[in-house]
């Protein structure tokens, strides 16, 4: 893999709450010379870096109802219409974790599915006019292999883009993307949807190794490191 492909699959990282605006310039300026897929920032983040990335292949990720997603349903649909209006390409909502414990996956398809069509609906008036990527994040160190399962088959039925590991912020351990959690959640979705390896992953050999388990996204603040790491 080249450095170039391997920079396609990153998603560089900037989510820590006291990242200033000038940290902000330099780290946009980065993952646009180096190709990132997205630059992953805080909602309060997606207006300037869609300004600084404009026209460039590098889009804006933000993360909704981050890092809880204990918001329900009315927050998680507002910070998206507002990372939409501020230019956001891609959105990383957290799973409400509630339902995935009560095995509740009726009522976790339902809010998904509004989800993905309140989405679509809002990119349809955006300035852009283009389709938003949705990811959803599982936290899988909080879950069992059947709640990782069914929750990713959820995803999938209410038109999700991706799934995703992990938020990097849970407090158990490990919090980030395992070469396990990654296989189960590629074997339950097939091949023709995304997911989203992230947290804890800092150099070149274990983003192959996420990739290798079948990841089509690395989620990492290391994406230097890891390209510079081939």
């Amino acid at each position: 893999m080249t450095k170039q492909e391997m920079a396609a699959y990153i998603d560089q990282t900037l989510l820590s709450p006291t990242a200033t605006e000038s940290q902000l310039i330099d780290f946009c300026k980065t993952a646009k010379e180096y190709g990132f897929a997205s630059v992953c920032v805080n909602l309060c983040h997606v207006k300037k870096a869609s300004e600084i990335l404009e026209g460039s292949a590098t889009k804006v990720c933000t993360v909704i109802d981050f890092p809880l997603g204990a918001g329900g349903l009315e927050e998680k649909c507002s910070q998206a219409d507002i990372a939409i209006t501020e230019g956001a390409d891609e959105l990383d909502f957290v799973i409400d974790l509630g339902l995935v414990k009560a095995h509740d996956w009726k009522a976790l398809e339902t809010q998904l599915t509004f989800i993905t069509r309140s989405v679509k609906e809002a990119a349809m008036f955006s300035e852009k006019g283009g389709s938003i990527l949705t990811k959803l994040i599982l936290e899988t160190c909080l879950l069992t292999d059947e709640e990782i399962t069914e929750s990713c088959l959820c995803a999938k039925k209410a038109g999700f883009d991706f799934v995703k590991t992990s938020t990097g912020f849970a407090m158990q351990k490990p919090n980030g993307a395992t070469v396990e959690a990654v296989k189960l959640m590629r074997k339950t979705v097939g091949e023709n949807m995304g997911v989203k390896a992230s947290g804890g992953i800092h150099n070149a050999q274990e983003a192959l190794a996420m990739i290798e388990a079948g990841a089509s996204r690395i989620g990492a603040s290391a994406g230097v490191e890891i390209v510079e790491g081939l």
